[in-house]
C-alpha cells in the first residue's frame, strides 16, 4: 500500500483547517462502508484512543438495511445494544473526492474488548493469523468491474432501474475508441484512487455494454480489502457527483456480469514464494497444489462467503467468463480457478466472486479452502484443457438456498471460521431468499398480468 496519512499529518491539517472531517466507518455484512461523519477536533479529542460507541445492528441488517431476527445479538430480542468502532489509524487516508475529509476504518469489539468475531474485517484477520502461524502472508489483488450508465442514481430508481442507457451501446472489452467518451469520468476515478493511497495500474473496458474494470496493483490481503471497499465508495460516489451511477451487481442484464476476481499468492517469512518449486517438472510447490486442490474441494461449501446474494447465481452462465465448472486450469478463464505466472509471479486466480463479493469474507474462504487442502494433504485433480463449460463434475452451486445449506453442513465452514460466524452468514442468507421469495417480479406481471 502506498503511503498514506500520518496522526501528525491529520492534526496538521485539522489545526489549519483543511481537513474538518473524519469519516469512521466500518464494512458491513455487504461490504458497505457504515459509520459516522465526525468533526475532525471531536475525533482526535475523544474518539482517536477511546473508540466510537454505535449499534450492533451494523453488520445484521440486509441490503434494505431491515433489521431480521434470528442473531445472536441486535436483533429484536437483544435489546439493540452498541459494540464500539476501534480505528485503525493505520488506514487513515484522505478522500480526495470529498472536500475536507478523510476516512479511518475501524475494527469492532464489544465493551469488554472482544472482537466480534461476525464482522466482516475480523473474519478475514483470523485467517490470516492462520497463515502467520505458518509464517506465511498472503498478497491479493480484486479485480473489480462495474456498469456505468449515464441516468443518475435517482432517475434510475424512478424508473425502477429500467430502460437505462449504458456508456457504450456495443462491446468496448479492450477498445480504446469504444471508452473514449466516458474517459473523462474514468480519468478522475483513477486519480482519486491514487490521491487516496492505491497504486492504480489502469482501466479497460469489458464484454457488457457500459461496463469497465480498474486494476490495482497487489498487496497484502487487508490492505488489498480495505482498499477494494473505499475503491467501490469512491466509484459511487464520484459517479453520482457527475449525475451518472454506477452498479456493481453480479448480474444486472442477460449480457456478461460483473465480475470480481481475487488473485493470490504466498510468500514465507523472507518475501520467497511459497506456490513456487522450479525443481519440479511444473513449477508448482506441493504446498501450491495442496492450495489450489483445496479450493476445488471447499467451493461449494463456503460458496455463501463469495457469492452472498440471490443475484450471484444468475451470473453462472456458460460462455460468459463466468465459471460453472468446478476446474482448475493454466491460463484458462472458462474454469473456476485459473493458474498463471511463474516462479514469483505463480498465483492462482479465483474466478467465483461477482462484483457484489465482500472482499473481506471471499478473500477469508479462499485462503480458509487452501488451508483445508493443505492441512488434508489432498490431490490436485488433472488440469482441465479446452473448454472447461463442457467437462462433467462437480458444478457451482445454483442458488443461494443451495449455498446456505452446503454452508450448514460443512465441517469446512466450521473448522475454519467457528460456529458464531457459520451461523450469522447463515442466518443473513436465510433472510436474504426469504425476502426475496415474498417479493413479485417483473417477470411475473409480464407473464399475468393480462394472460392469466
Amino acid at each position: 500500500m502506498a503511503d498514506l496519512m500520518s496522526v501528525d499529518e491529520l492534526r496538521s491539517a485539522v489545526a489549519d483547517d483543511s481537513i474538518d472531517t473524519v469519516i469512521l466507518a466500518m464494512p458491513d455484512m455487504q461490504g458497505r462502508l457504515q459509520g459516522k461523519r465526525l468533526d475532525a477536533g471531536h475525533f482526535l479529542a475523544d474518539i482517536i484512543n477511546g473508540g466510537l460507541h454505535t449499534c450492533s445492528y451494523l453488520i445484521t441488517r440486509d441490503v434494505d438495511m431491515v433489521i431480521h431476527d434470528g442473531y445472536d445479538f441486535a436483533d429484536s430480542s437483544s435489546g439493540m445494544g452498541d459494540f464500539v468502532l476501534e480505528p485503525d489509524m493505520n488506514t487513515l487516508r484522505p478522500m480526495p473526492w470529498v472536500p475536507g475529509t478523510v476516512l479511518v476504518l475501524a475494527n469492532t469489539a464489544w465493551e469488554d474488548g472482544r472482537p466480534v468475531v461476525q464482522a466482516p474485517r475480523e473474519i478475514l484477520r483470523r485467517q490470516l493469523e492462520r497463515l502467520r502461524e505458518r509464517g506465511w502472508t498472503a498478497l491479493v489483488a480484486t479485480e473489480l468491474e462495474f456498469l456505468l450508465f449515464e441516468q443518475s442514481y435517482q432517475d434510475a430508481q424512478s424508473t425502477d432501474y429500467h430502460r437505462l442507457t449504458p456508456a457504450s451501446y456495443y462491446d468496448a472489452d479492450y477498445s480504446i475508441f469504444g471508452t473514449a467518451k466516458m474517459e473523462p469520468l474514468l480519468r478522475q476515478i483513477r486519480r482519486a484512487m491514487r490521491d487516496a493511497g492505491m497504486p492504480v495500474e489502469g482501466v479497460t473496458g469489458e464484454v457488457n455494454h457500459g461496463q469497465f474494470e480498474l486494476g490495482f496493483k497487489y498487496d497484502k490481503a487487508m490492505n488489498t480489502c480495505d482498499n477494494h471497499v473505499l475503491y467501490k465508495e469512491g466509484v459511487k460516489e464520484i459517479a453520482m457527483n457527475n449525475g451518472v451511477a454506477a452498479t456493481f451487481m453480479a448480474k444486472f442484464n442477460e449480457g456478461a456480469g460483473n465480475s470480481c476476481h481475487v488473485h493470490l499468492s504466498l510468500v514465507d517469512d523472507e518475501g520467497c514464494p511459497v506456490f513456487a518449486d522450479q525443481s519440479r517438472e511444473n513449477g508448482y510447490s506441493e504446498i501450491f497444489e495442496h492450495f489450489l486442490a483445496g479450493q476445488l474441494a471447499a467451493a461449494n461449501d463456503l460458496s455463501l462467503m463469495v457469492a452472498p446474494n440471490i443475484n450471484s447465481y444468475k451470473r453462472y452462465q456458460e460462455g460468459t467468463f463466468a465459471p460453472t465448472a468446478l476446474q482448475w486450469g493454466r491460463d484458462n478463464r472458462t474454469c473456476a480457478v485459473r493458474v498463471i505466472g511463474e516462479g514469483r509471479s505463480l498465483r492462482l486466480e479465483n474466478r467465483t466472486p461477482g462484483g457484489d463479493v465482500n472482499p473481506y469474507l471471499a478473500v477469508a474462504a479462499i485462503i480458509a479452502a487452501g488451508l483445508h487442502g493443505i492441512d488434508e494433504q489432498l490431490a490436485l485433480p488433472p488440469e482441465a484443457t479446452g473448454n472447461a463449460y463442457g467437462i462433467g463434475g462437480e458444478r457451482m452451486p445454483t442458488s443461494l438456498r443451495d449455498a446456505i445449506t452446503l454452508w450448514d453442513s460443512s465441517v469446512v465452514a466450521e473448522k475454519a471460521f467457528g460456529s458464531d460466524v457459520v451461523r450469522h452468514y447463515s442466518n443473513a442468507a436465510t433472510n436474504e431468499v426469504a425476502t426475496y421469495e415474498g417479493a413479485v417480479t417483473d417477470w411475473e406481471r409480464r407473464r399475468g398480468f393480462e394472460r392469466m
